[in-house]
């Protein structure tokens, strides 16, 4: 009977299959501003833990004005080679996948956009400039109108070229609307959500992620392997955030942030070689300067503003070295100034230096190079009231008649002291040496009253 019950315990614990069917699993990324280095950073470690995991699919929810290119081709190359469905959604209402944001959405193996939100804008931003033919001009026009365009528009004509380009590669690749992609970097056309699943644009339009999950659920799409249905039944979509290399690597990559750690950087390895033996001053220097040029690496750097700042510095600190009644400070502001507007070679929004913060540490650089190091030079050159250095300059009176060991006084103490001459009472010596507590001294040729 005991046997009996107990198999029929067990059956019930473990023998009747579960009435809640298996759930998948899914990654959500948020990507929030800019696209940056740290955020292809993130990008990238996120999809290589999907894959590891196997998950089902990764959603990126993007609002962003654009970014940089470099960040952005490297998001996108992931993407491509990754073994994981990505499905980019422009979401919440308001948000919009601006210029590079396009590019990501066209890249991903689903695009979705909530509504509400938009996206296009894609021309690089720096070339703003382009010369486009207007409905109201005829083609010979427009062409006589090209003839006059400098010859540095040949240069703008390229870029232009590429990245039409490539965005139409992309939806070639996903099988979207190549003609408005073009439009968009050529034109710099831009699309609400509406009109792009009209056009072709994007795959589906989703009001919140519940309903996107539901959308996507049977979807097709080709992975590297092959392809595969999306079964996101049941899926449990888990928010994945930063790591702290990714959070490290979004700070250290702040433009402001990078100019700063520059500066620091220069600034402690001057104090270093000015004061050899400091050591503080030259490590935080040498770790600032390392940590500003990973940075640079990163970001899209003018190297003729790095020269130009590099030039100021010099400048200010020659001003400190060989006065020119502030010719020479007035020309390193002035090259520092610019050699920091120009430091970040993009007019991408997010990856400028802040103007004021220019300001601010060219000032405050010309007071530290010129007024401070100047004091410091000018305080090398004065004599020296303390210490054994002192007391080598310094001269004493005899306080009793002796020969070879006796006693002075020096400063109103009374020292012991060696002569190898005879000395009088009140007589004036002069220290020339020091041995322990004992000083070395020899007469001068006059005497002090009692």
């Amino acid at each position: 009977m005991s046997l009996l019950l107990f198999s029929c315990f067990a059956f019930l614990c473990f023998g009747q299959p579960s009435a809640d069917p298996p759930s998948n699993k899914g990654l959500l990324l948020q990507v929030s501003g800019a696209i940056g280095p740290a955020t292809a950073d993130y990008l990238d470690r996120a999809l290589d833990k999907a894959e590891q995991e196997a998950v089902e699919l990764v959603v990126l929810q993007m609002d962003t004005p654009g970014g940089l290119d470099t960040s952005m081709r490297a998001m996108i190359k992931r993407i491509i080679a990754s073994q994981v469905a990505v499905v980019t959604y422009v979401a919440p209402g308001g948000a919009r996948a601006a210029s590079a944001g396009t590019y990501i959405l066209y890249a991903s193996h689903v695009a979705a956009m909530a509504p509400g939100t938009n996206l296009g804008a894609a021309t690089p931003v720096s070339l703003g400039g382009v010369p486009k033919a207007t409905p109201d001009k005829t083609k010979a026009e427009d062409e006589r109108e090209d003839d006059r365009v400098p010859a540095t528009d040949a240069k703008t004509s390229k870029v232009v070229n590429d990245a039409a380009a490539y965005i139409r590669s992309l939806a070639t690749l996903r099988k979207r609307n190549g003609d408005w992609a073009e439009k968009a970097v050529r034109d710099g056309a831009s699309l609400s959500a509406e009109e792009a699943l009209k056009q072709g644009v994007i795959d589906l339009i989703a009001a919140d992620i519940n309903s996107l999950l539901s959308a996507l659920n049977g979807t097709e799409v080709e992975l590297p392997l092959g392809g595969k249905t999306l079964n996101t039944e049941h899926l449990v979509l888990q928010k994945h955030l930063p790591d702290w290399q990714s959070q490290l690597l979004s700070i250290i990559s702040n433009p402001n942030l990078a100019y700063i750690l520059m500066l620091v950087g220069i600034y402690g390895l001057i104090y270093e070689f000015a004061n050899p033996g400091s050591i503080v001053p030259g490590t935080v220097g040498a770790i600032s300067l390392l940590l500003a040029l990973y940075a640079f690496h990163l970001l899209p750097i003018n190297y003729a503003g790095v020269a130009l700042i590099l030039l100021g510095l010099s400048l200010m600190v020659g001003e400190a070295f060989v006065p020119s009644f502030g010719t020479l400070g007035i020309g390193g502001v002035v090259a520092f100034t610019i050699g920091s507007l120009i430091l970040i070679d993009t007019d991408q929004a997010g990856f400028g230096i802040s103007l004021p913060l220019i300001l601010v540490v060219a000032v405050s650089s010309a007071f530290l190079m010129v007024f401070v190091i100047g004091m410091a030079l000018k305080s090398r050159n004065r004599p020296v009231v303390s210490g054994r250095e002192e007391m080598l300059t310094s001269e004493g009176v005899v306080v009793e008649d002796f020969t070879g060991d006796g006693d002075i006084r020096v400063h109103g103490e009374i020292w012991r002291a060696r002569s190898e001459q005879p000395v009088k009472k009140d007589q004036l010596v002069e220290i020339t040496g020091r041995e322990g507590l004992v000083l070395k001294i020899m007469p001068v040729d006059k005497e002090k009253g009692s």
